[in-house]
């Protein structure tokens, strides 16, 4: 389940980066390339029948966070076997689908991509399985000071706080990029060494995420020579191995820690001092510290690791992580009680006060009526005098009650502010909206202008054809006549030469005037598409604003608000169309009513221009 929660982080953060209209959804062949991705580096099987079966529909529409995790638990977390892949290759590759996105620091950043990404490992492996996934100040504040602790100079108390009050740690916790921005920050302001901080990080990356209890330089006594050699040690919750340098690369034996391994202390000999050996059911281990305090290190560190194998645990930083979450949630209930325990102190006391104005009621009575009977008048006095108290009382009470009523006017206007804020801005973007829709017609209007103009230059230049064609034919009749008028027909070739060269710079004036149409018609489509977007954008906002989703949550497109945008031709589309010689078109098209039917009409007159050229 651990493993499985952990892969779920960093694919969360894979699918969100393919989000890029911030909508909740991402589109299907975008999922299937991220599926075919994760199949590879988790060494999964791929069956693309199965994913082209499970995202074959009618719906081409994108696809949210609920809608893919069946696929992903089905097809893909439930065939994950622990150690037949490496973690790192998935986190590698989720790391570089949503750092494109989201990470994006500044010049003066101090942090490697590499440290980048080991950081945001650590940052998934503290945070709780909430999504979206945060860190609370108490887990941030650890992490610095666990980094801060490997470096040269360590963080103060007052800078952490100062740290963790910054504004981009909210209410609901500190998202990984606010906090690798913090980081970054914060190593360039103290000047940190870029080295120094990568070595910190990665040693923290190793001991948390990596789960390395202790690693170091240890002196071994082997078994067959036994001389003594020099080895990196690296003690894991399972295992102590030893390498022959700290590159980790050539491993000279494991040692398992189970039930049946222990560590004692051995007595300095063989000119070797600090020494303790580590005994399993068929060896005996012995091992040289270069100090005293490096072997109570490592004794500890085995005898931690012993006691993790034996409560069948592989994680020591899983168990101070829940313990951690643990105080949290002990102080959180301790606060409630403490909260709890007050108000019931204010209502005893209360009942106390009230019960000392009765009393002090009782003996103001016992006195009156002991007054009464030794005199008439002080009795109608004291009469008086608690009539008097009486009213003294109903007065507070009635204060007390109009006190009351006007705390709970102030709560219920407080909540009528509040309702009236929220219907101002729902009437703001109610506004912006028409104001788009509005901007959106006119973008039309001014179309169907420009193609209204574009039509009827249109029908000019075809008229001017026509002429052209006609005057060509008479010129071929007159060729066709007697000799004896060859004279006369040269003086009329020439003054119907003249007309022609007119006819064509006439032309050419009608086909220069087009393209100033066609211009306008593609700027007047531009604002168009403009338009639409600016539709599509409120949209979007006025559905965010009046339904709010938490995770898991289907939204509905917010291409489903309005009706569809008319799909406006281009003019290459246009000039694709095969030609139609059929006059009756044109006029069809002016009868018409209709955005959509009068453009593909001017679309049918634009074919027919360009054909009769």
């Amino acid at each position: 389940m651990a493993l499985r929660a952990a892969l779920l982080k960093s694919i969360w953060y894979a699918f969100t980066s393919l989000d890029t209209e911030d909508s909740g959804k991402v589109s299907k062949s975008q999922l299937k390339v991220l599926s075919h991705n994760l199949h590879s580096v988790l060494r999964i099987p791929h069956d693309p029948a199965a994913l082209e079966r499970h995202f074959s529909d009618d719906d081409d529409g994108p696809v949210s966070s609920q809608g893919y995790m069946p696929y992903l638990n089905q097809f893909i977390l439930d065939k994950v076997t622990e150690g037949t892949f490496v973690k790192e290759e998935v986190d590698e590759l989720c790391w570089t689908l949503c750092s494109k996105k989201n990470y994006r620091p500044d010049t003066l950043r101090v942090l490697t991509n590499q440290d980048s990404l080991r950081l945001w490992c650590l940052f998934n492996f503290l945070a709780d399985d909430k999504y979206p996934l945060a860190l609370v100040p108490e887990e941030a504040e650890y992490l610095l000071r666990k980094i801060s602790s490997v470096m040269t100079v360590e963080l103060s108390c007052v800078e952490l706080e100062e740290l963790l009050s910054q504004d981009a740690l909210q209410k609901d916790g500190l998202s990984v990029w606010s906090f690798l921005e913090l980081v970054n920050a914060t190593a360039a302001n103290r000047g940190a060494d870029a080295e120094s901080l990568s070595m910190a990080v990665e040693k923290v990356y190793r001991e948390m995420v990596g789960n390395v209890l202790k690693e170091g330089y240890l002196w071994k006594k082997g078994h067959l020579r036994r001389n003594w050699t020099e080895r990196w040690f690296c003690l894991k919750p399972g295992s102590l191995s030893y390498y022959v340098s700290e590159d980790g690369k050539d491993c000279k034996g494991v040692i398992e820690m189970d039930q049946n391994c222990c560590v004692e202390v051995l007595s300095d000999r063989d000119g070797k001092r600090c020494m303790f050996c580590v005994k399993t059911l068929n060896k005996t281990f012995e091992i040289s510290a270069p100090d005293s305090r490096q072997r109570q290190e490592w004794i500890t560190a085995i005898q931690t690791a012993l006691r993790l194998s034996a409560d069948g645990r592989t994680s020591l930083h899983e168990e101070l992580k829940a313990r951690r979450r643990e105080l949290r949630e002990e102080r959180e209930r301790r606060r409630a009680l403490r909260v709890e325990e007050t108000r019931r102190l204010q209502e005893l006391q209360g009942e106390r006060e009230e019960q000392l104005a009765e009393l002090e009621l009782l003996k103001e009575a016992q006195k009156q009526t002991r007054a009464s009977l030794q005199q008439e008048e002080q009795r109608r006095r004291s009469q008086h005098e608690e009539l008097q108290k009486t009213l003294q009382k109903q007065l507070l009470e009635a204060q007390e009650a109009r006190a009351n009523l006007r705390a709970e006017v102030a709560v219920r206007d407080l909540e009528a502010e509040h309702q009236r804020r929220r219907i101002r801005e729902l009437e703001d973007l109610h506004h912006r909206l028409q104001e788009a829709l509005e901007q959106q017609i006119r973008a039309r209007q001014e179309e169907e202008t420009y193609r209204y103009t574009q039509t009827r230059l249109l029908a000019e230049e075809e008229e001017k054809v026509k002429s052209l064609l006609s005057l060509q034919e008479e010129q071929e009749e007159q060729l066709l006549q007697t000799q004896r008028e060859k004279q006369e027909l040269e003086q009329e070739m020439e003054r119907k030469s003249q007309a022609l060269d007119e006819a064509q710079q006439q032309l050419e004036k009608v086909r220069a005037s087009r393209r100033r149409v066609d211009q306008d018609i593609a700027a007047a489509q531009r604002k168009l598409r403009q338009a639409s977007t600016s539709v599509k954008h409120w949209n979007v906002q006025m559905n965010r604003l009046m339904h709010p989703i938490g995770p898991g949550e289907r939204r509905a497109s917010s291409s489903n608000l309005l009706a569809p945008p008319v799909r406006i031709p281009s003019v290459s589309e246009t000039e694709s169309r095969p030609p139609q010689k059929d006059k009756q078109n044109s006029l069809d098209c002016e009868d018409n009513s209709g955005g959509g039917e009068n453009m593909d009409c001017c679309n049918n007159e634009n074919t027919e221009s360009t054909d009769a050229q």
